[in-house]
């Protein structure tokens, strides 16, 4: 496959999966704040802090006010990573490759930013926000479903699936590193506490499937579920195993081997995950605060997406 194909391929579907993050990290935030003091900005400042541009937010919004990140991390076209912009630059890399993905992809990524740029043009989002960031989210899932539907599972699926779960798993550790997660007692025994985790779950779409296997909200319970499941589809450790598959899929390599900085890269990170605890994310020494295992992973999954850069998309 033609690298400049690839790429396009991986940044579609990574623009495509980072638009749906954005859209459920601000839903969820909304959603807190409807239970916390009017004049509690805290988890705004957190919002941008975690999925934007402080210092660029600053300089041109000034205070995080609820409207102000609204429009900042939704419709903002100066804001690389806002939903719109993300799509545009989706819709962008699709409309380049469309004589490789189906029409059906073509079709659902050019109507999925149609419809959030009328959105933004028709003053539609006011009224309903959360409606909005539903159809954001179930539009994303409709394109996920479309590409395994209609698209042959070749390199072009791999690279695509690729691009989709490095980058959820990027938000997942994202949003877990958020710092009310980690400065609040990991007993979660206080009603602010428990709305916080049950928030950080929602985000995930994780709340059902969390209860399912554990039951009642433990803190140390949630970073174990959404760092470590090998089943949950949002879990890094999930999207970690997966994106192992398909870039041995790609090289035709052996699974346990590795010919590649790729490989070597994303099947370290994997194994890391395959045998750690919750006492490592947790450590004893530092027991509220995963926030330096998260930066590491972070670290180490920005170095595989350079090496896939690098191995697969040379200039």
């Amino acid at each position: 496959m033609l690298s400049r194909v690839a790429d396009s391929i991986f940044w579609m579907s990574r623009y495509i999966e980072r638009a749906e993050n954005i859209a459920r990290f601000v839903d969820a935030t909304m959603t807190l704040t409807l239970d916390l003091p009017a004049d509690d900005t805290a988890a705004w400042v957190e919002l941008v802090a975690s999925v934007g541009d402080p210092v660029d937010f600053a300089a041109r919004y000034g205070t995080p006010t609820p409207a102000a990140v609204l429009r900042y991390l939704t419709f903002d076209e100066q804001n690389p990573n806002s939903i719109l912009t993300t799509l545009a630059r989706a819709r962008e890399n699709a409309r380049c490759v469309r004589d490789t993905i189906s029409s059906e992809m073509w079709e659902q990524a050019n109507r999925f930013y149609l419809d959030v740029k009328s959105a933004a043009t028709q003053g539609r989002f006011g009224a309903m926000p959360h409606a909005f960031f539903t159809q954001v989210k179930m539009s994303s899932h409709l394109f996920v479903g479309v590409t395994d539907s209609t698209m042959s599972h070749g390199e072009a699926w791999h690279f695509n699936r690729i691009g989709r779960l490095l980058e959820r798993a990027d938000k997942t550790a994202c949003i877990l590193g958020v710092e009310r997660f980690n400065a609040t007692t990991l007993a979660g025994s206080s009603l602010i506490d428990d709305l916080h985790w049950s928030g950080l779950l929602r985000a995930a779409s994780a709340l059902e499937m969390y209860r399912k296997r554990f039951g009642r909200i433990e803190p140390r319970r949630v970073f174990e579920f959404l760092l470590l499941s090998r089943e949950f589809p949002r879990a890094a450790h999930y999207c970690l195993l997966r994106s192992v598959e398909s870039v041995h899929a790609i090289s035709g390599t052996l699974p346990g081997t590795y010919t590649n900085l790729p490989e070597q890269r994303l099947g370290r990170l994997a194994a890391q995950l395959d045998y750690a605890g919750v006492e490592d994310i947790l450590p004893p020494e530092s027991p509220h605060d995963a926030r330096p295992f998260l930066n590491r992973f972070r670290r180490d999954l920005y170095a595989a997406g350079d090496a896939i850069a690098a191995t697969f998309f040379p200039n």
